[in-house]
Formats: structure tokens, C-alpha cells, sequence
């Protein structure tokens, strides 16, 4: 069966936002890739000045099956980042501590609280929110609230 893994962009400060990540996970990072990294091939452009600087890869393991991982965009590429919520990144915790414990760091500084940690008709413990790097994410321990 196939894994999942959520793959991030950002605008220049995807470094920045995995030392975050690292710190609220509780892990390492498994390696960055920059774009200034990359060797040099006459048969293509070259890099564009906005690359300098910028991870073109970078991953962490949340756990022995989830990673998360991400890169900056470059506009010199192409690409423009839109920032939006037609994705959340959903945690599903094993404990009410660990869902307390995860949204209390991973909500520092957030740029918008949809839903502070509370309890649901679904969930002993939920919440959702923009995290300071504009990732949205949900906090979810099942807990008592089992669907039958």
C-alpha cells in the first residue's frame, strides 16, 4: 500500500519553517537540497537569481510512516505560490497530551485560529489553523467520540 506524505511550498523561507517543524515534531531533518546545490548543465539556463538561496528539497519524518517534506518556489521558474485552504494537513494523535501538546507548539504565532483545541460532537480534542508559515493544519484525538 502506497504512504502518504504532505509536500509543502513556500515563499522563500522553507528552511525557516522546517527548523520550526523540527522542533515541534521532535526530529531531525533528513536533508536539504538547495537550488545553488544544483551542478551546472550547458544544456539548460541558467539558474534564476531568485533560486539563490532556496531549498529545492527538504524532508522530515513525523513518525515511521509520515514525512513531511517541502521546497521554496522560485518565480524565475514559473511558478507563483498560492496560499489557500483546500488543503489541511490533519494530525491524528494518539493521546489528549499529545493533541494539547502539538497545538500548543505548532499553533505558536499561527496567522489564523479557525478552531482553538476543544471538543467536538466528533473529537474529545480538535482544532484548526494557519500556522505561522501559512500551512493549514488540523488537531484531531478521536478519543471517546468513536464513530460506531
Amino acid at each position: 500500500m502506497a504512504k502518504i506524505h504532505a509536500y509543502l511550498n513556500f515563499d522563500g523561507n522553507c528552511k525557516e519553517a522546517f527548523q520550526f517543524y523540527e522542533q515541534v515534531f521532535n526530529t531531525s531533518n533528513l536533508g536539504t537540497y538547495l537550488y545553488d546545490d544544483m551542478p551546472a548543465d550547458p544544456s539548460h539556463p541558467p539558474l534564476p537569481a531568485d533560486a539563490n538561496g532556496k531549498v529545492m528539497h527538504t524532508a522530515i519524518k513525523i513518525n515511521e510512516d509520515t514525512m513531511i517534506m517541502g521546497s521554496d518556489i522560485v518565480e524565475g521558474f514559473g511558478h507563483r505560490l498560492t496560499t489557500g485552504n483546500s488543503t489541511y494537513i490533519m494530525l491524528d494523535t494518539a493521546t489528549a497530551e499529545e493533541a494539547q501538546a502539538i497545538h500548543q507548539l505548532l499553533s505558536a504565532d499561527a496567522k489564523l485560529i479557525e478552531m482553538n483545541l476543544e471538543e467536538t460532537f466528533f473529537a474529545e480534542l480538535y482544532s484548526s489553523f494557519q500556522d505561522q508559515f501559512g500551512i493549514y493544519w488540523m488537531i484531531h484525538f478521536e478519543g471517546n467520540k468513536k464513530m460506531d
